[in-house]
């Protein structure tokens, strides 16, 4: 009997854990006996998954559709996960951030290329005719990606070219979160009437987003690079991976979507809105609304050209 496995340093590391959070470790043990094993069904809640995806039309290129923004938020939920683990480091490094940077920059790529199922997996004729029961919805609506941009550079990166001069940190969020570029997707700025498009999604989200805002003001991807020693924030290949993050995100991401959206939406005969009605091109171009993550990162010269060059 002398080749059994000697259990007893496993015994002792189970008594600490349970010890540390005052449990009795007897009772944990003997709950073994009765759990069930784990399956691989059960651990990724399968069934659970793939009963999401619920059509509103008879149209077989509906169900692309639907999957493919799902998977977009389960990657946007990723993405989310990596930038709080930099947000919450206690002791940032050089090392560690990277590698984050890198593993988010890695989910954009692959958001990215992905878009090819998106421009060449459905009919137009059937998109044309299934997107009308979508309106006034939009991906415009993704509330995990607004989360993503704030989560990302400080709040004045992300206001509207047209009124940045006119706000710093001593503005009140809610005066900010009134002049976020992505309003310009739904806001007449002269009348302040909004689409219901815009409405629906304030409706649902901005006191989530303001609460957000504040949160990651001071905690921010930017942020946090900034509050790094000056000889690390120098670091050529952190450098390099934040770069390709914020060209990634806010050029060559965008315009994928941009030109998967402008294939459906200007194929038909006749000339058609996004489902939500939103002046998407004024928001999405990033030559319009310069979206910069990290600006002090480029040169005069690359955010003089910033998007011009897709």
């Amino acid at each position: 009997m002398s080749n059994q496995p000697n259990f007893d340093p496993i015994l002792e590391e189970l008594q600490k854990k349970y010890n540390n959070i005052n449990q009795d470790t007897h009772t944990h043990l003997e709950g073994l006996l009765y759990s069930k094993p784990i399956t691989y069904w059960d651990y990724i809640q399968t069934d659970a998954l793939l009963n999401l995806q619920i059509q509103r039309t008879t149209l077989p290129d509906e169900m692309v559709f639907i999957a493919y923004h799902q998977i977009n938020e389960l990657i946007f939920k990723m993405i989310l996960w990596e930038i709080e683990q930099v947000s919450t480091k206690q002791q940032l490094d050089v090392v560690f951030f990277e590698s984050k940077i890198m593993r988010i920059s890695r989910y954009f790529d692959m958001l990215t290329t992905s878009f090819n199922i998106m421009r060449e997996g459905m009919e137009v004729e059937q998109y044309m005719k299934f997107r009308n029961t979508l309106t006034p919805a939009s991906g415009f609506q993704s509330a995990q990606y607004r989360l993503i941009e704030f989560a990302s550079t400080e709040l004045i990166n992300l206001i509207d070219y047209r009124f940045r001069a006119n706000i710093d940190r001593n503005t009140p969020y809610l005066h900010a979160f009134e002049h976020l570029y992505w309003q310009a997707a739904g806001k007449d700025y002269e009348t302040g009437k909004k689409s219901t498009l815009l409405l629906n999604f304030e409706n649902r989200y901005k006191d989530e987003f303001l609460r957000f805002m504040e949160s990651y003001n001071t905690k921010n991807l930017w942020t946090r690079f900034k509050e790094l020693p000056k000889e690390d924030q120098k670091d050529e290949d952190l450098v390099k991976a934040m770069r390709h993050y914020d060209y990634t995100v806010n050029v060559t991401w965008v315009m994928a979507h941009y030109n998967a959206a402008k294939h459906y939406i200007e194929s038909g005969s006749k000339k058609v809105e996004a489902t939500g009605g939103s002046e998407w091109k004024k928001y999405m171009h990033p030559k319009y609304q310069r979206r910069i993550f990290f600006p002090e990162l480029w040169s005069d010269e690359e955010l003089k050209n910033w998007g011009n060059d897709i």
